[in-house]
């Protein structure tokens, strides 16, 4: 490729043709239309000249016609535009319109249209076709309408679509005096028309937005379509015919002796695969493909933070580096990385080709915060998807390979000043002596600050402050903040903190436990403000779909006393049109006002049941195996949508678990769960599940999914702790006692409002 020449053009370009203008034979000239309708007409290297378009307010597609010398538009008047380019070649110069119009000089032609012909609509593109030497046509795809014109602007047929067009190509048809043309449109469709009438529709993975015919490889007819992400498709319509005939097979008797022993031969093979190495051979993944990440324990020299919404200044940034190691050959190995917002990826997908063993292929990309508000978790996760190839299948078996990596604190966070006084607190107790929160967070403090070590400040970038006090003479620790969902973070990072800093030391029977009440009134708000924000947008969506169809309606009205061929007053109709456009406009901005603050509370929603779940584990010294049921249950959903709900998917799951392992009797246990999860009236019937959950779990209910769960659970209690109830009588005791459950503990916290427990009516409800 080597350069001839260039242009630096100085007005905005939009489209171009070419051709012989003029008729100059041997070469090619440039004309391109720019975005305020001006026509530059190149030669070459050299600027010829540029003419303005009368009446121009916006560009519409261009094409030359070599037949009759002219250049054909589609102006913002609907109409096809045709202009002789003797007539353009020998106006009046752009470079003096403004002088010529203030002066009213009377040098030079003024630019006038050859014809015009209004089509009615705005067109997407337009095609000149002359497949003899006797007559060429225009081609006009309009938007709801595709017209074939004649040289003169005669209409020579038109059709109209029944779908949104996105492109068009004519080409010659074997029938004479006919032309195909091939339209695709928005449906992921492309038709074929000969004139007028549909010959042939097929069905494309995409939306073409161009559209030719070639030739490859001897094979023609190949359609080829673009794809507006850039994707490219050859296609091919239909197979050609085979002439070749099999030959008559002789015909001869079978021997059904033979045939049973050959298929219990086949029989005793598939029996033997089955059990020794099941259908596919049982290879370890690991063996596969190593998946390694590593988190850089210092910020980026440079933060790699864009386009970011927190209040600060600088944001940092954090590198992670993956490293692949693969064993064996593997096909299309795809990395995707997946973080909580509102922290974000420079890069979050990677492709790899491991075409020979003992490849090393590593990545890198930073991680930062995007939004000023606090993720739920600082938990990464980097999952492989790949293709490994065995001898019964070649295109390869799909495995997927993940490895969890985990976000410093200090990625989000910064040291505070600590506060004495705050809305929530919550405290932990340990079996072991206090650690100097010093050697815990020692990024967080000085190390001058000797007096300071048992109480230390951190402060969110998204503005929350949090404070931690370690007692000197109990083994408890307090964290407490102004936001109730704030505190997880801090707490979950402090037991994970406290339990390495343990077992560096070599002590393995470190605990930790909660013994204060479980602040559900806390979490309640939370998740009723959550519903309000998602009723909310329910209503805003109902209330905007009202006015586009009001909008609509006043449109075809004007549109009819437009088209009437006596004309009557408007009565205030396009007062009315642009006061429904201006509500369409702020409706739509207020949905996606809250949609973004109905993201937001469901982030600070997942971290307060973060933190829920954690306390209750604490509490009644769950396992792993339990607390992983726990967030199965309030935990099912990444991101949270009008259709699917985070209220009605964790009530049904809450009532599964009191109908199976938390269940009273054998009478709750026949299920009869909606199959349908429908958005609630209200949070009355989740936070009475919710509440009755703890109150089991306090009775010594555990959590199971073995299908023993469902059999009445006969255990020893332990001290203090009563049988679950088995009538309703025993029920009504049961709220007295769960109230006092909740109450009576003593907490170092300022007084909260007792929460309102009452016994279901029957848990099917």
């Amino acid at each position: 490729m080597k350069l001839m020449y260039e242009h630096n053009l100085q007005r905005t370009a939009c489209n171009m043709t070419y051709g012989s203008f003029g008729g100059v034979k041997g070469r090619d000239l440039i004309c391109i239309q720019s975005m305020d309708g001006m026509l530059m007409v190149f030669e070459q290297e050299s600027y010829a000249f540029g003419r303005f378009l009368p009446g121009f307010l916006l560009p519409g597609p261009l094409a030359y016609s070599s037949r009759t010398d002219s250049f054909l538009t589609v102006s913002s008047c609907q109409q096809v535009e045709s202009y002789k380019y003797q007539v353009l070649a020998f106006a009046t110069d752009a470079d003096k319109r403004q002088e010529t119009e203030q002066q009213k000089l009377g040098s030079g032609k003024r630019l006038v249209v050859d014809w015009t012909l209004n089509i009615g609509e705005q067109a997407l593109d337009i095609c000149i076709v002359s497949f003899n030497q006797s007559a060429s046509s225009v081609f006009v795809l309009g938007e709801r309408n595709f017209f074939c014109l004649k040289d003169n602007g005669q209409i020579r047929f038109m059709k109209k679509l029944d779908w949104s067009p996105s492109c068009f190509l004519p080409y010659c048809s074997v029938s004479e005096g006919t032309i195909n043309t091939l339209i695709g449109n928005h449906n992921n469709m492309l038709h074929i028309y000969q004139d007028v009438t549909l010959k042939w529709a097929t069905q494309l993975p995409h939306i073409p937005v161009a559209v030719r015919v070639g030739c490859l490889h001897d094979l023609k007819g190949v359609i080829v379509t673009l794809s507006d992400d850039g994707h490219l498709q050859c296609s091919y319509l239909g197979t050609d015919p085979s002439l070749f005939q099999a030959p008559n097979v002789q015909s001869r008797e079978l021997n059904y002796d033979e045939l049973d022993v050959e298929m219990k031969e086949l029989q005793k093979i598939i029996k033997d695969v089955n059990k020794s190495q099941g259908v596919w051979p049982m290879t370890e993944r690991e063996d596969d493909l190593n998946v390694s990440v590593v988190v850089s324990p210092n910020f980026d020299s440079v933060s790699q933070a864009t386009d970011v919404e927190v209040g600060t200044d600088l944001v940092p940034s954090v590198t992670v580096k993956v490293t692949l190691q693969n064993r064996v050959i593997l096909q299309k190995a795809k990395l995707s990385v997946y973080v909580q917002p509102p922290l974000e990826l420079t890069c979050d997908q990677f492709t790899f080709e491991f075409m020979t063993p003992d490849l090393t292929r590593t990545v890198s990309f930073s991680v930062y915060l995007k939004r000023s508000y606090t993720p739920s978790e600082l938990e990464g996760n980097a999952v492989v998807s790949y293709s490994r190839p065995t001898d019964r299948n070649p295109d390869g078996i799909p495995r997927v390979i993940q490895c969890k990596f985990r976000l410093p604190l200090k990625l989000i966070c910064l040291p505070g000043q600590p506060s004495k006084t705050a809305s929530h607190k919550i405290t932990i107790d340990t079996n072991k002596s206090p650690v100097s929160l010093l050697s815990l967070f020692p990024g967080f403090a000085s190390q001058s600050d000797d007096d300071q070590v048992n109480v230390m400040g951190f402060h969110f970038l998204g503005g929350a402050r949090i404070t931690v006090l370690a007692s000197k003479t109990s083994q408890r620790y307090r964290i407490q903040s102004e936001q109730f969902e704030d505190l997880w973070l801090i707490t979950n990072e402090l037991i994970l903190r406290l339990q390495e800093y343990f077992e560096k030391q070599g002590v393995k029977d470190f605990a930790c436990s909660f013994s204060g009440s479980i602040p559900l009134q806390e979490y309640f708000e939370l998740i009723d403000h959550h519903f309000e924000l998602r009723i909310n947008g329910e209503k805003l969506e109902e209330l905007l779909s009202e006015r586009a169809v009001q909008f609509r309606a006043i449109q075809r009205r004007l549109l009819a006393r437009f088209k009437d061929k006596t004309p009557a007053p408007l009565q205030h109709l396009d007062t009315l049109l642009d006061g429904t456009y201006k509500q369409v406009i702020a409706l739509a901005d207020a949905v996606e006002e809250n949609q973004g603050n109905l993201f937001q509370s469901f982030t600070r929603l997942k971290s307060a049941t973060h933190l829920v779940i954690l306390l209750i584990a604490l509490w009644q010294k769950l396992s792993a195996d339990q607390v992983a049921i726990l967030e199965a249950a309030f935990l099912p959903l990444q991101e949270d949508t009008q259709e699917l709900g985070w209220e009605e998917t964790v009530d049904a799951a809450i009532s599964h678990l009191l109908k199976t392992c938390l269940s009273k009797s054998s009478k709750e246990q026949a299920l009869n769960l909606n199959s349908q999860l429908n958005i609630p009236k209200d949070t009355s019937q989740l936070k009475k599940h919710i509440t009755l959950l703890c109150d089991r779990l306090s009775k010594g209910g555990r959590l199971c999914l073995s299908t023993d769960a469902a059999a009445p659970q006969t255990m020893v209690m332990p001290g203090g702790c009563t049988t679950i109830p088995e009538s309703d009588l025993e029920e009504r005791s049961v709220e007295q006692d769960s109230t006092e459950l909740f109450t009576n503990h003593r907490h170092l916290t300022a007084e909260t409002p007792r929460p309102e427990v009452s016994p279901l009516q029957g848990v099917s409800e």
